[in-house]
């Protein structure tokens, strides 16, 4: 049943996604706000697709822990659920993506209207410099950055190194880094096709503030949310994760 109930959900999933770039066209043309609201549309339509062909909701825990204005999200990245859901757990957030995804046909003009952040991931140290540009623009704008400190999907149970992209970002934009752990893997696998059934939790933890030297910040971003992703994939069945002692950020 739960293979026909995947089948069923990416067959209307792609057909949903298709029929909304194309009827909302129009909506590159117009102010960033009208072309958020028509994105809400599809965001909402997915997520109904979701509960009722899946099985699969979420609730959120710590809402509180999120400041007003600009501050840095570094999200634990377990599935591709989360990408479809960070416009609808944050306040218009700029989500720092790889660069090839701007070169999707229709989509690709989404991202940049919608003033996404990319990353050209073979620009080395440049790649690095551009991002804290295009992050301090829309940080100025009072908007959230959305970063996976991790750099890419890692599925519960995988110990995969932090990134330094997440440490520049705090060094360029002096604001707090607020971590979300989650637990979206064991539903909704790394390139799986099968979906379990269940609630989703997201949790905003409470914020690191600004200020820190990098070393210190990337050390307690990564126990915290490491933590308390374990903690929430374990209570959901999935696995725990191994850390190897005296791990340290790549670039």
């Amino acid at each position: 049943m739960t293979i026909l109930r995947s089948a069923l959900f990416n067959l209307l999933f792609f057909g949903w996604t298709a029929l909304c770039c194309l009827a909302l066209l129009p909506a590159l043309f117009l102010p960033h706000r009208v072309t958020m609201a028509w994105i809400f549309v599809w965001l909402r339509g997915v997520h109904w697709l979701e509960k009722t062909i899946l099985g699969i909701d979420y609730r959120v825990v710590g809402r509180e822990n999120l400041p007003a204005g600009a501050c840095i999200v570094a999200a634990k990245h377990q599935s591709a659920w989360e990408t479809l859901k960070l416009h609808l757990l944050l306040p218009d957030p700029a989500i720092v993506l790889k660069s090839e995804l701007l070169k999707v046909p229709v989509w690709g003009k989404y991202l940049l209207k919608t003033g996404m952040i990319p990353v050209d991931r073979g620009a080395g140290s440049r790649a690095v410099r551009d991002m804290v540009d295009h992050a301090k623009v829309r940080a100025a704008e009072g908007r959230p950055i959305a970063i996976f400190p991790q750099g890419t999907r890692t599925a519960p149970g995988t110990w995969r190194p932090y990134r330094i992209g997440v440490g520049a970002l705090y060094e360029g934009l002096g604001v707090p880094v607020v971590p979300m752990a989650l637990n979206s893997g064991v539903f909704w696998g790394r390139r799986a096709f099968r979906k379990r059934p269940g609630t989703i939790t997201v949790e905003f933890l409470p914020p690191i503030p600004p200020g820190l030297p990098r070393e210190e910040m990337m050390r307690r971003l990564e126990d915290e949310l490491e933590t308390a992703s374990e903690r929430l994939s374990v209570a959901a069945g999935g696995p725990p994760t191994p850390r190897p002692a005296g791990a340290t950020a790549t670039v």
